[in-house]
């Protein structure tokens, strides 16, 4: 059902954690499978230097969480904002159809994280 990287995410999952003190902070859930997720930032000249995850959900939504942070540790605001969830899932081999909306809420986590930053600079 899972591709191996899906399963090397959920059993090894990278930037678990809370940041103290961060940048900015998002949290979304989809109250359907019960799948929350906690994104924390750290943000210095436009870039993101530090990404943390805390997520309560299944296989899919903690492998996609993992990767998201990946995706977009030491990028801009900018590009991270272009992440898609159909990047997430293919850079982890798909994932189940009914299981997309689990990469939907990792790139949902930050995007709206990045706003809230945003709208603290104004």
């Amino acid at each position: 059902m899972y591709s191996e990287k899906v399963m090397n995410e959920f059993k090894n999952p990278k930037n678990l954690g809370k940041i103290e003190k961060a940048d900015a902070t998002a949290e979304v859930g989809n109250a359907v499978c019960g799948d929350v997720l906690k994104v924390y930032l750290k943000i210095k000249d436009n870039i993101i230097t530090e990404i943390k995850v805390e997520t309560f959900g299944c296989v899919s939504a903690i492998a996609t969480s993992s990767k998201a942070t990946e995706m977009i540790k030491g990028k801009t605001l900018e590009e991270a904002l272009k992440l898609t969830e159909k990047e997430v899932a293919d850079s982890l081999d798909g994932l189940p159809p009914i299981k997309m909306h689990c990469s939907v809420l990792a790139v949902q986590a930050i995007r709206k994280a990045i706003e809230n930053y945003k709208a603290k600079q104004k």
